[in-house]
Parts: C-alpha cells; sequence; structure tokens
C-alpha cells in the first residue's frame, strides 16, 4: 500500500478545471518529485492533498486512510507537513520559538496566543525543536531573532516548523527559490540527509530540472490539471509527450 494516493482527483473553478481526475501514489520512504509548465495544477493539487481546498471529485488517502475534506490542521495532524514557496516565519521571535510554537500549533490544532505565553509548559516542545533545529543546521543560531537570519537560512527555518509536526510525509514547495548556487547545493544536500536521517518521504515542487533528476526517485509530470507521465526520472526525461509539453519539443 502506498503511503499516499490520489483517486480521481479533481478540482474546478467556475469553468476550468485546475486539476483533472489525477491519480498519483508516493511510496512510503521515497522522493516523488512534481513538475510541469507553470498553470499546470501543481499548486492547486497540492492546496487539495494538505486541506487548504476540497476537491470537486476524487478523493485522497493517507496511510490507508481516507483524508479527503480534511481541514489544514487535521491533515497535519495525520502526518503530512508542507514548507512554502517562501518562508512563512515569526520575524520577532528567535529561532527556537519559531519551531516552538510550530510544535504545539501541530500538536493542538491552531495558533493560540495563550501558546507563546506557555509554550515551555507543554511536555516535549523544545525537544522536538531542538532536534528539528539540528536537522536542518540551525541549532547553533538558535536564540537569534528569525529577521536577522540570511535568506537561505531562513527558507531552512521554513522547514524546520514544518518539521516541527514530526510528519511521515513533507510537501516541498520550490524549497531552492530565489537562491544563490551555493545555497541550492546546500538544500540539496538537506533535502537527501532528511530523508536519510529522519526516514521522511518527501514530495517536491521545484523548477530546477538538474536538481530534480538528481534527487527524485520518481517524478510526476502535470500539464493542463492532468498527469501525462509518471515514473523514473530516465523514463520520464525521454518522454516524448513531457518534451513537448515542458520544453516545446527540446530534450530535457
Amino acid at each position: 500500500m502506498s503511503l499516499l494516493e490520489t483517486s480521481g482527483l479533481t478540482k474546478r473553478f467556475a469553468g476550468l478545471t485546475a486539476v483533472d481526475h489525477v491519480d498519483l501514489a508516493v511510496e512510503r520512504g521515497e522522493t516523488k518529485a512534481i513538475i510541469g509548465p507553470n498553470g499546470a495544477g501543481k499548486s492547486t493539487f497540492i492546496n487539495l492533498v494538505t486541506g487548504l481546498l476540497d476537491p470537486t471529485e476524487g478523493s485522497v488517502s493517507f496511510d490507508g486512510d481516507d483524508i479527503t475534506g480534511y481541514e489544514p490542521h487535521q491533515v497535519v495532524q495525520t502526518g503530512i507537513s508542507k514548507s512554502f514557496q517562501t518562508a512563512s516565519i515569526f520575524p520577532s521571535m528567535t529561532v527556537r520559538e519559531n519551531v516552538q510554537i510550530a510544535a504545539l500549533a501541530a500538536e493542538h490544532g491552531s495558533f493560540q496566543f495563550n501558546f507563546f505565553k506557555h509554550r515551555g509548559s507543554f511536555s516535549g516542545v523544545d525537544e522536538i525543536a531542538t532536534r528539528m533545529l539540528d536537522a536542518v543546521d540551525l541549532l547553533g543560531v538558535a536564540e537569534t531573532e528569525a529577521a536577522s537570519l540570511p535568506y537561505g537560512d531562513k527558507r531552512r527555518l521554513e522547514i524546520a516548523i514544518a518539521l516541527a509536526a514530526e510528519p511521515e510525509l513533507l510537501f516541498m514547495d520550490e524549497p531552492t527559490a530565489g537562491m544563490s548556487p551555493d545555497e541550492t547545493n546546500a538544500t540539496v544536500d538537506l533535502v537527501e540527509r532528511l530523508q536519510d536521517e529522519l526516514g521522511l518521504t518527501i514530495v517536491l515542487v521545484e523548477h530546477d530540472m538538474e536538481i530534480i533528476f538528481s534527487i527524485a526517485d520518481s517524478i510526476a509530470v502535470l500539464n493542463r490539471g492532468s498527469i501525462i507521465a509518471d515514473g523514473p526520472p530516465e523514463e520520464v526525461q525521454g518522454d516524448v509527450d513531457v518534451q513537448e509539453a515542458y520544453l516545446g519539443g527540446v530534450e530535457l
């Protein structure tokens, strides 16, 4: 049984079908990439799985349970988390506090102001924060104000915030967007290490094909809301339909 499965997943907005009967399986422990041209439906698909949008048709199952229509906090509590395309942090709080608050929100279902006042009283929160900051190499700046971090480290903090929910599956939306070559290489290393050390299953949306073909175990290609290819990188790379849809017939 696959860890994540969608069956006939569809989302329509008025006359537009953004996601069109998508059947997708993500195996436990793999790094799966979702690629496609701008407007292909990648973000809509992820928002359907993570509860930010309700599907028009179809279903989502995670670890054998039907989670179709779950609220975002319920999806997190099943074991799915997401890091966003732009860093979503509390800039005036410390790096550690950002992850502590995320851990509390994941456990209790929402962000509430009393969490800020009483965060130290919840068992295990600081241990989770320490472990996740160590996983993304930010433990050394744990007491630093988040606003003062360089861009690449803010993106790492955002990943640590997503990890604070202790997920089995992590969606990563454009994790290297806006990064320098050095920051990009460090992030690629981080993705591989997270899978190895934390046993994560990772679903990656990324436009950098060099990154995709270097770290993905399998690749699904969306075009106009539908999957046109799904398989190992070398198979997808040589697919004529993918070349036509993605690069106008130029080989990847």
